[in-house]
Order: structure tokens, then C-alpha cells, then sequence
């Protein structure tokens, strides 16, 4: 994975990491805005998007209007951005969507990440002044990344060819099914025939009653006369009737359409647990670039 720490690369991580994978680390800031970037990388990108944000605080905080003030909680799950009173989620940034993370090293309060997001797959800037906790939540961020991509090896990275080899075998499962439906319906008909033919050439008055026999599946067999009407079993129920194959099940075990294993394309998954884990085993390939850098450049931006 292309992890570049930059500057970062010799600090020590600022928790630990059972804080950060059984709860979560809460910060409070202040939330100058998100704003979308052409790029998911790179210094000059977050630079001009802090520049935009805070011109546009300036002008807001000019008509009397405050920054508002929110909740980090940054664990191996994802940030969340809350509002502090209500806790209401307002942004939820997943750790293998952010890719580039930044704080500033003169004025020690605004940091920035940049994530794309979930449903228009744009890149988002959102920049946030953290009253001189900057490089701390830049770190932070940083460690939940690296622990979050460790986990996912550990589990749902190593599933991704077992979910795959899984799905494959459910789908040749319920091929076989129909294919024995089949193949039960075509000695049906045939036995059908042949009780016909038995009967038309029988001399009249010489058929004796006789119980309904068995087929080579150990199923009594339907009525000669209608494929709808079915023959009693001896203890007077019907036979359940055949699924025909608009009524089979066309999901698997989760919950997706199945799909041939080695023949798989972008349009062959749906949004389900497959195309989550390739996303996410993408995002963490991608990796995370945690830099510091100079935002301040001029006086609008000393305050915001």
C-alpha cells in the first residue's frame, strides 16, 4: 500500500490501539466547510480549498454569522462529524475513502482530509479549525487508517476470493436443482405416456384398480390426464407441486444475485457485500498521505 507519512513517519501514534478499535477518540473544532477538489491528492489541492473556505467564513463571519462548532470521533470505523449538542451524524467519512490528510505548521489549529464521497464519488476537501490541535487529529487519523487497513487483511481482505469461490458454488448448486427439476419433469411426461398408451390398449372392462406406483425417484407420478390435476398419495394429501423456474431463488446467502466466479465484471455486482469489500480493498491500496504544510499566506488568513 502507498502509505506516505511524510514528516509523520517518525512520530509515535498518539493512542492506543484498543481505544481506537473498541471506541472511538472525540475532538472538538470547528467546521470551516467541505469543498470538492479535483484531485484526491496533493498539498496545492487542500491549500486552495482552505484558502476558499476560510475567504468564504470571512465574508459569513462579516455578516455576523459564527463558525459552527462540531464533534470529531475518529476511530477504525471512519471520522464522524456530529453536532456536539443533538450528537446528530452530519458527515460519516469512511477510512478508505480518505486519502490525504494535512495540518497546517504555522498556525497549529486548521487541518484539512480529503474523502470522496459515497454517493456522487466526488472529492471532497473538508477543512476544520481545532484550536492548536491540529497535527493531533492529523496523527490520529492516521492511526485508525493504518489500524482500520490491518484489520480488513486480517478479515474482510482475505474474504474477498473466499466470498467469490462461495457465490460461485451456490450459483452451480441451484444450476444442478434445476437441472434435476428438469430432468424429474421430462420421466414424468415419459411415464405419463406410457400409462396412456397402457390404458388405450387394454381390452375394455379388463383394467383392474390398482395402487399408484412409484417412479426411479421414489415419487408417485401425476395423472395421466393433466399435468395440473396430481394423483392422491395414500394418505390422501396432494403432492407438492414442481417449482417451475420463474419461482427459484435468485439470491444467495448474502442477499446477491449469484454470478460466475471466473467470468466477473464491474456490471456483473450489485451494491452488496462483494463490491463493498473490493471498494474498500481498493480505497486501502490507495493509501493514506499525511503531510504538514503552510496554509497561512496572508493576512485574511491569521483568523478566521
Amino acid at each position: 500500500m502507498n502509505r506516505a507519512f511524510n514528516r509523520k513517519k517518525d512520530k509515535t501514534w498518539m493512542h492506543t490501539p484498543e481505544a481506537l478499535s473498541k471506541h472511538y477518540i472525540p475532538y472538538n473544532a470547528k467546521f470551516l466547510g467541505s469543498t470538492e477538489v479535483e484531485q484526491p491528492k496533493g498539498t496545492e489541492v487542500v491549500r486552495d480549498a482552505v484558502r476558499k473556505l476560510k475567504f468564504a467564513r470571512h465574508i459569513k463571519k462579516s455578516e455576523g454569522q459564527k463558525i459552527p462548532k462540531v464533534e470529531l470521533q475518529i476511530s477504525i470505523y471512519g471520522v464522524k462529524i456530529l453536532e456536539p449538542k443533538t450528537k446528530e451524524v452530519q458527515h460519516n467519512c469512511q477510512l478508505h475513502r480518505i486519502s490525504f490528510c494535512a495540518d497546517d505548521k504555522t498556525d497549529k489549529r486548521i487541518f484539512t482530509f480529503i474523502c470522496k464521497d459515497s454517493e456522487s464519488n466526488k472529492h471532497l476537501c473538508y477543512v476544520f479549525d481545532s484550536e492548536k490541535c491540529a497535527e493531533e487529529i492529523t496523527l490520529t487519523i492516521g492511526q485508525a487508517f493504518d489500524l482500520a487497513y490491518r484489520k480488513f487483511l486480517e478479515s474482510g481482505g482475505k474474504d474477498v476470493e473466499t466470498r467469490k469461490q462461495i457465490a460461485g458454488l451456490q450459483k452451480r448448486i441451484q444450476d444442478l436443482e434445476t437441472e434435476n427439476t428438469e430432468l424429474k419433469n421430462k420421466v414424468q411426461d415419459l411415464e405419463n405416456q406410457l400409462r396412456i398408451t397402457q390404458v388405450s390398449t387394454s381390452p375394455a372392462g379388463s383394467v383392474t384398480p390398482k395402487s399408484p406406483s412409484t417412479d426411479i425417484f421414489d415419487m408417485i407420478p401425476f395423472s395421466p390426464i393433466s399435468h395440473q390435476s396430481s394423483t392422491p398419495t395414500h394418505n390422501g394429501t396432494q403432492p407438492p407441486p414442481v417449482p417451475t423456474r420463474s419461482a427459484e431463488i435468485k439470491r444467495d446467502l448474502f442477499g446477491a444475485e449469484p454470478f460466475d466466479p471466473f467470468n466477473c465484471g464491474a456490471g456483473d455486482f450489485p451494491p452488496d457485500i462483494q463490491s463493498k469489500l473490493d471498494e474498500m480493498q481498493e480505497g486501502f491500496k490507495m493509501g493514506l498521505t499525511l503531510e504538514g504544510t503552510v496554509f497561512c499566506l496572508d493576512p485574511l488568513d491569521s483568523r478566521c
